[in-house]
């Protein structure tokens, strides 16, 4: 068995962060799903930018619905959809076989609109009934204009996959609203059964931007070892919330856990493991969305343990001892997410102007 069909029996599911027509037409997707127990897939504006910039397999689509609409951002969302579709039928087979607890594709509204709430909450319900599919989710970064957006759609009984999310104290009022969209459902007199959520914790962006401090600090021991310490206590923040009374509550009418998810995961530093986080990781109800390279290193040298309960009091001390070197946790999270937007934002940029190019070729 190797080392990916091993980590489902520790409670944890793998995703594929990348979607492109080459892997799904080729037949890859399918091979990872039957001989890595692939469970999901994730998509962002920087994987759709490099799908469609890097091969000429939209071009023909693009000149298509160019005919029809001069809106660069209709284009890309109707391609978008028309993918997201197709993975999710591949995907199907796991939804049915885990009961909707596996087999997500994820879609993310426009980067545009991070700090929106209203036109967030909007292109969620015009993405979730265009796409049409049980095993989708939305994803809603998780700024604090986000917070609202995920409650209301979860009240609505869409999928969401809260993106973009880099400190502990968001993660507490993401978790208040995940319970408070399902207790506003419940009120109206609506099934949450069949409501999935997950959280998505970005890491290894913590570490770029941290370490180079550390080095500064004299603190060179703590380098590649910040994002994992949140993460690890991001998890007990999770285990206190299912454990809770009012939780409890919603379980006993069918709610389903909202998964910790990590995401961001391919090492950045050559100097640390090429699966630094995955290995420490690994634990219950929680997903790990991996990019193939990082897929193809951990089926190679990938060893499997039930790591993310091990060492959360080291994980504090590391935590602490970051902060009695003068650099703030909350400081550091706070600029990774302002930056997370900014680089969506680039990303969909330079995809809407590949898009006009394409339609000058073609015209």
């Amino acid at each position: 068995m190797n080392p990916l069909n091993k980590i489902r029996n520790h409670g944890q599911s793998i995703w594929l962060d990348l979607l492109d027509r080459e892997i799904m037409e080729t037949g890859k997707l399918k091979s990872l799903i039957d001989e890595d127990d692939l469970r999901g897939l994730t998509s962002n504006p920087s994987i759709f930018e490099k799908a469609i910039t890097g091969s000429s397999d939209y071009d023909e689509d693009i000149a298509k619905l160019a005919e029809k609409t001069d809106d660069n951002a209709v284009i890309f969302f109707d391609m978008a959809i028309s993918d997201i579709q197709r993975a999710a039928d591949i995907f199907k087979p796991v939804f049915d076989k885990t009961n909707g607890k596996d087999g997500f594709v994820s879609l993310e509204v426009s980067p545009y609109l991070a700090r929106d709430t209203d036109g967030t909450i909007e292109q969620v319900r015009d993405l979730w009934k265009r796409v049409d599919r049980k095993n989708v989710m939305i994803k809603i970064p998780g700024t604090k204009q986000g917070l609202p957006a995920i409650r209301e759609c979860l009240r609505e009984g869409i999928n969401v996959n809260i993106t973009l999310l880099f400190g502990l104290p968001r993660y507490r009022e993401i978790t208040e609203a995940f319970m408070g969209g399902l207790e506003d459902r419940l009120k109206q007199g609506n099934s949450i059964e069949n409501v999935s959520s997950v959280a998505s914790f970005f890491l290894s962006r913590i570490d770029v931007l941290v370490d180079p401090m550390l080095d500064e600090k004299g603190a060179k021991t703590l380098r590649g070892k910040i994002a994992i310490a949140s993460a690890k206590l991001a998890y007990q923040i999770y285990l206190d919330m299912i454990s809770s009374d009012r939780f409890k509550k919603l379980e006993a009418k069918g709610a389903q856990r909202q998964r910790v998810l990590w995401a961001s995961t391919s090492t950045k530093d050559p100097s640390f493991s090429d699966v630094l986080y995955v290995e420490t990781l690994i634990g219950k109800d929680t997903i790990n969305t991996l990019p193939m390279k990082t897929i193809d290193a951990f089926r190679d040298h990938g060893k499997v343990t039930d790591s993310l309960t091990e060492g959360i009091e080291d994980a504090e001390a590391t935590l602490k001892e970051l902060k009695n070197k003068g650099i703030s946790i909350d400081k550091i999270t706070q600029k990774l997410e302002d930056e997370g937007i900014e680089k969506f934002n680039k990303a969909f940029d330079k995809l809407l102007k590949s898009i006009d190019g394409q339609k000058g070729k073609n015209g």
